[in-house]
């Protein structure tokens, strides 16, 4: 006992360098490493069904944790090792502020930072209305046509959400525009929460949220739809082609006294004759309809009709066009093996027949070079609009340049 209390200093002092030698030892081998910032989603929990959120609620909590390496792995391979609380328990309708809760499954681990730590939460009463369907209508039907008596699936919507809102809410109200429809309205539209001004009323919820909709459309007796068949004569310009033909309106309504009338009618309505004689662009014009006696025409007497004529695409090969060398320096000659190149052109046909080898130039730029010989490729140069260069024959030629008086090399073949 005399010799433990004589060394107990000594002891103690040697278990402490022990120690720290070990945690030495452990820090080396599996080092701290903090890591940020991570994203975690915020939990909330304990929520009252009565009651609503209507504060703004961050999605995600930013930390950053610092923790052996080993337990950064392990934390990788655990799912929701990392959860972001926060718990709304027992909380009645106001305003409160609350602390975020960080837990974290592994250990050990260090919370160095939480961004935001705590949040507002703003809590209201859920509320419910019951109001009727408002159907709005707006414009007519097409001329000839009448609209029956509108129809709907339900005739109420329950108005769902924060009591403040849902006491805003003054109509349950459908839009629907018809305006020169033809045919039966049949199709589910949405359902506006619209406030004593009617603005929508966002933040609450519509149930149902749309509300099919049936409304018939009929013919009136005497008035009939057909269509416009266009007649045209004559043949456009050689080397042009009629592309499209188009009538505006496409289908006109007609009337007359006798319903029988225009129930006789083939379906269709001719306009007078379109010569298309010689024709080189696209004709835009009002063309009058060929009415039977007793029929008219309800709306604009005439139709726009249009045209398209084009110019037929083509291509030609132009044969041994001459090279021209621009750019030569003074004191220089070039020597230009093939002298010429074949090029292949496309354009419209007209354009093309008219083509002189005088509109087409090829050149070899030298500009800035010195002497000796090169592999350049031609530039095309087009004199006339909408022709385009597809292919030179060769792509590339064997360009000389010397000093006049000394010795050319012999041009490869």
């Amino acid at each position: 006992m005399r010799w433990l209390a004589t060394n107990i200093r000594t002891i103690l002092l040697a278990f402490i360098l022990a120690v720290a030698v070990w945690i030495s030892a452990v820090t080396a081998a599996d080092p701290d490493e903090i890591r940020s910032p991570i994203a975690v989603p915020l939990e909330i929990v304990g929520q009252e069904p009565s009651l609503i959120i209507t504060s703004e609620i961050p999605s995600t909590v930013a930390v950053t944790l610092r923790a052996p390496r080993s337990v950064w792995e392990r934390i990788s391979a655990q799912e929701n090792s990392i959860r972001a609380i926060l718990d709304i328990s027992n909380l009645s309708a106001g305003e409160h502020k609350k602390d975020i809760q960080i837990q974290i499954a592994a250990r050990p681990m260090q919370l160095v930072l939480s961004d935001p730590v705590s949040v507002s939460v703003t809590l209201e009463r859920r509320a419910t209305r019951a109001l009727p369907i408002d159907l709005s209508l707006s414009g007519q039907p097409a001329v000839g046509y009448q609209a029956g008596d509108p129809q709907t699936d339900v005739t109420e919507v329950v108005i769902s959400g924060p009591e403040s809102l849902v006491e805003k809410v003054q109509r349950a109200r459908i839009l629907l525009s018809f305006s020169g429809t033809r045919e039966s309205i049949d199709q589910a539209l949405p359902v506006l929460a619209l406030d004593a001004q009617n603005a929508v009323v966002d933040g609450v919820s519509v149930n149902p949220s749309s509300i099919h909709v049936t409304i018939p459309v009929s013919q009136q007796g005497g008035f009939r739809d057909v269509a416009v068949k266009v007649v045209v004569s004559g043949q456009v310009t050689a080397g042009y082609r009629l592309e499209n033909i188009s009538v505006f309106p496409p289908v006109i309504t007609v009337f007359a006294s006798d319903p029988q009338l225009v129930n006789a009618l083939p379906g269709v309505i001719e306009t007078e004759t379109l010569d298309l004689q010689d024709a080189k662009e696209t004709i835009s014009t009002r063309l009058a309809l060929l009415l039977p006696e007793n029929i008219s025409i309800v709306g604009a007497q005439t139709v726009q009709v249009t045209v398209e004529v084009s110019p037929i695409q083509t291509s030609v090969t132009l044969l041994n066009q001459p090279i021209n060398v621009i750019g030569l320096s003074d004191g220089l000659a070039a020597q230009v093996s093939p002298q010429s190149v074949d090029v292949i052109i496309s354009g419209p046909l007209p354009v093309l027949d008219a083509l002189t080898p005088q509109d087409i130039i090829v050149n070899i730029d030298v500009t800035g070079l010195g002497a000796g010989t090169y592999q350049l490729t031609p530039t095309i140069e087009i004199l006339v609009e909408n022709v385009l260069v597809e292919s030179i024959l060769p792509g590339a030629v064997e360009v000389v340049l010397s000093i006049p008086g000394t010795p050319t090399p012999t041009p490869k073949p």
